[in-house]
């Protein structure tokens, strides 16, 4: 999963517009940004953040700037240290996939902070809160909390490829109101675009993306796979 091979992986299958959300950390964010230059590919930076309740949320951002504001919020509420032996190492590279450190922080732990708080703080800045594979059992919202709660302003629900989008509308149909989508949650390179979701936007982009989810401006989701 070095920053090269997932661009290549994604420009391979036809993919425009990926998110880089690894859990809880958005360090390697920015060096798939700078391996994606050049190719037709958008990257958004991203974190798939653990709440206390142990729900993920996806958060997705227009610049690393903003990704990284939010990844030091966790850092700040993330406790314990990494076993290596036990979750394997936690690799930080550039954009030529070459080593620069190992992040010892516990990022497959939950945070400190509660699901409320992780959703209003990726609002804060300008980000998209995203619900994480919602028709999951483990770390989905509804298989943690049983319901979505109403106050939670999510953005969008995801679905995994282990569901159709249709199938999810009819499963989660209390839920209408949210826009879907299905994502890959890529962990290894075969499973990129496993679940994708067609958009009509004029452009690849993050704002595009916030109105297609809005359903403004003739911006739409067309379909899920």
């Amino acid at each position: 999963m070095s920053p090269a091979a997932i661009v290549r992986e994604a420009v391979k299958r036809g993919i425009d517009l990926i998110a880089i959300c690894d859990h809880n950390s958005s360090e390697n964010s920015g060096a798939v940004i700078k391996a994606s230059e050049g190719e037709s590919l958008i990257v958004l930076p991203g974190i798939e953040v653990t709440s206390k309740e142990e729900v993920h949320v996806c958060a997705l951002f227009d610049r690393v700037d903003n990704a990284l504001e939010l990844q030091a919020l966790i850092y700040n509420n993330l406790e314990g240290e990494n076993d290596d032996k036990v979750f394997g190492m936690q690799v930080v590279v550039n954009a030529e996939g070459e080593v620069l450190y190992f992040n010892r922080r516990l990022l497959i732990g939950a945070t400190n902070l509660s699901v409320e708080k992780v959703v209003d703080s990726i609002h804060s800045l300008n980000g998209l809160a995203i619900a994480a594979h919602i028709d999951r059992e483990g770390f989905g919202i509804i298989g943690q909390l049983g319901f979505i709660p109403p106050e939670l302003k999510f953005d969008a629900l995801e679905i995994s490829p282990r569901m159709k989008l249709e199938e999810a509308r009819v499963r989660f149909s209390e839920y209408k109101k949210y826009p879907f989508l299905c994502s890959s949650d890529a962990h290894y390179l075969e499973d990129i675009g496993s679940g994708a979701t067609a958009l009509v936007l004029e452009e690849g982009s993050f704002e595009e993306l916030k109105l297609a989810l809005r359903n403004e401006g003739n911006r739409r989701i067309a379909r899920g796979r």
